[in-house]
């Protein structure tokens, strides 16, 4: 049978015997229909899981743990705006294989330029399913976005006419950058590189950038042992 993962905040899951989090309880009983004597894990974002055995409107821990499904290597994915609802599956696709967290930025080709509030929260809970269903011990950060200018530095930016070295060939890096449906600018890109970022390629095909960040995220985690 299966066994139901939520993140619940902290405050939420104190003790080995509280009441069922108010965040999760219409999901629990409304739509999965759990009843006495089933059990769902609890998580709070820091690193452990607990299981939990329903008894009334109560949780009563049975098992505490460290979770299983978080990679030693912590990778950011700075991906550029997308239009329609490319960037959802940027960030489940991410986060299902391992990303730690998404840097969302605006740059010169960008179709999109803005953000809502209520787009950015359901990215957000985009995460948290996804890494509910894969089994995470944390749920990935989606930022705020910003401009290229801010997350360029430091990182490897991925450009897809560049002929030099390509993503496999580098150290697993910390951070990547990956640019809108048209591509960064050689202005764009001649500027991250003056502020540090390390040009490089994925190789001969150009794919579209929705599909980029979960290449970058197997090709990355896969070199660190965290996948495949």
């Amino acid at each position: 049978m299966t066994v139901h993962r939520f993140f619940v905040a902290p405050d939420e899951a104190r003790g080995t015997r509280f009441a069922l989090p108010s965040s999760i309880r219409h999901q629990v009983r409304s739509v999965l229909r759990l009843g006495d004597g089933d059990r769902i894990v609890l998580l709070t974002g820091d690193g452990t899981e607990s299981v939990y055995r329903l008894h009334g409107a109560e949780c009563i821990v049975e098992e505490r743990r460290p979770t299983a499904g978080e990679p030693a290597h912590r990778l950011t994915i700075a991906q550029a705006l997308l239009r329609g609802d490319g960037l959802e599956d940027v960030v489940r696709e991410g986060t299902e294989l391992g990303v730690a967290r998404f840097r969302l930025f605006v740059s010169e080709r960008c179709v999109a330029r803005a953000l809502s509030s209520g787009r950015l929260a359901r990215l957000r809970t985009i995460a948290r399913e996804a890494a509910e269903q894969s089994e995470r011990g944390f749920v990935p950060e989606v930022d705020d976005p910003v401009t290229l200018a801010d997350v360029a530095p430091g990182c490897v930016m991925l450009y897809e006419r560049h002929d030099g070295r390509r993503l496999s060939d580098l150290e697993p890096p910390g951070c990547v950058v990956i640019g809108p449906e048209g591509g960064f600018s050689p202005a764009e890109v001649a500027a991250a590189v003056r502020a540090g970022a390390t040009l490089a390629g994925l190789g001969p095909r150009i794919l579209r950038s929705r599909t980029v960040a979960t290449a970058v995220a197997a090709v990355v985690l896969s070199r660190t042992g965290d996948f495949a």
